[in-house]
């Protein structure tokens, strides 16, 4: 499609106090305009507006339509030259030329590496250090991605393309071994990028706007009621094991997250108006507010451990790594045939230890921190025991309509 290029000058409406106009520039392409200001007086009666100059022949006059000259001929070229730089050139871009406003520009990782600079400073107030973490991540795979397949440290934001999108989704599953949410997790870190991209006005096609972004429901895994009881009943030997078990039962009869449980201090734990004692404090992931009663079992738990840590802490939290290796451990010694990691204890919160007993997926959700119910429903399925107890209430429910009608039948 050819490009409609034109090029206006006119006088402004509007007199100054020595009854002059300033001459205007606009530049049309492709319908879109950009207009400026020459910086220039003239008396109105002078202007011609067919010819686009100034009438006479005077040294102002003469002076002006040099100017005018001059700054079509500057236009022009500017136009020529980002069109045969840039695979999009816009009326916008033309005058930035002309005024000598440079275009902000970067390629895809210099964006990323910036991206990465500002998300730092909001660590420990609007982002965890988990998710900055995870954004270095997405950002040294997709360094490798490039240098790998494309034998490129770098690549320009407007040569990033659907077919660049799916080439990075392969490379993630078959390097990496990531199924298919982890990749779209990884991908929407990209997706942020080209979107501060588009939105600065560095890029002006989306190349997500025909990519597929779904991800697929899993079969998240949570302890059942037995279960939780064979790792509760245990006597381990080894205290490593005896120590991530008593993390692991806490998160279960309190659903907090890894990272919450390892900043769990005295002052999250207070009495409420009930006079009962409760787990107060906001996610380190989200900052949302989380308000928990203390059950029996989790304050036994942190009566166990009372004045025998360092510096304040409750529990004795290992790394998250370390953690889940032993949790295989455990899983193995209990029999359980399920992979056991950290985030189970908080499904198993959601489901065995709540929802299937009775309480409200609303009370659930507010005790969880989660914003959206919807959030919540992920975690807590309805367990096939569940559902028979709730039958059972309404087949009671029904025993004197059964008795009356079973007759007619």
């Amino acid at each position: 499609m050819k490009s409609t290029f034109s090029i206006l000058f006119y006088k402004k409406s509007a007199l100054k106090r020595n009854g002059k106009t300033t001459i205007m520039g606009r530049i049309t392409l492709n319908g879109k305009i950009a207009q400026f200001s020459l910086k220039c007086d003239v008396n109105p009666s002078d202007w011609n507006p067919c010819s686009q100059r100034v009438n006479g022949r005077t040294s102002e006059a003469v002076e002006i339509n040099r100017l005018l000259d001059r700054s079509r001929a500057l236009l022009y070229n500017y136009y020529r030259e980002i069109s045969e730089r840039e695979t999009v050139v816009t009326a916008e871009k033309v005058k930035n030329a002309f005024l000598g406003f440079k275009t902000s520009r970067f390629s895809l990782l210099e964006l990323f590496n910036k991206h990465l600079e500002d998300i730092e400073t909001k660590v420990g107030k609007d982002l965890s250090l988990i998710t900055y973490k995870r954004y270095i991540r997405a950002r040294d795979r997709l360094e490798r991605f490039m240098r790998e397949k494309y034998n490129i440290s770098d690549i320009d934001l407007r040569e990033v393309n659907y077919s660049f999108l799916c080439d990075f989704e392969i490379f993630l599953k078959n390097n990496y071994l990531c199924g298919h949410n982890a990749t779209m997790k990884f991908i929407k870190y990209l997706r942020t990028i080209i979107l501060i991209a588009k939105n600065n006005g560095w890029i002006y096609t989306d190349p997500f706007a025909n990519y597929r972004f779904h991800t697929e429901k899993t079969d998240r895994a949570f302890l059942t009621q037995p279960e939780l009881e064979s790792i509760m009943k245990k006597k381990f030997t080894i205290k490593r094991l005896e120590q991530v078990r008593d993390v692991f039962i806490f998160s279960c009869f309190t659903g907090l997250a890894y990272i919450d449980v390892s900043n769990l201090r005295e002052t999250n734990i207070r009495e409420a108006l009930d006079g009962k004692l409760w787990i107060i404090g906001k996610r380190t992931k989200t900052n949302v507010s989380f308000n928990i009663p203390l059950l029996e079992i989790p304050k036994i738990i942190l009566e166990k451990y009372r004045g025998t840590l360092p510096d304040g802490v409750m529990l004795p939290v290992i790394s998250n790594q370390k953690i889940n290796a032993y949790l295989k451990e455990i899983a193995d010694i209990c029999g359980i045939d399920k992979l056991l990691t950290f985030h189970v204890a908080r499904h198993t919160f959601a489901t065995t230890v709540t929802l299937s007993k009775g309480v409200s997926i609303e009370s659930v959700s507010k005790m969880l921190g989660h914003t959206n119910i919807k959030t919540t429903q992920i975690y807590a399925r309805i367990t096939n025991e569940k559902i028979s107890k709730e039958m059972n209430v309404l087949a009671d429910k029904l025993d004197e309509m059964n008795t009356k009608y079973a007759a007619n039948f």
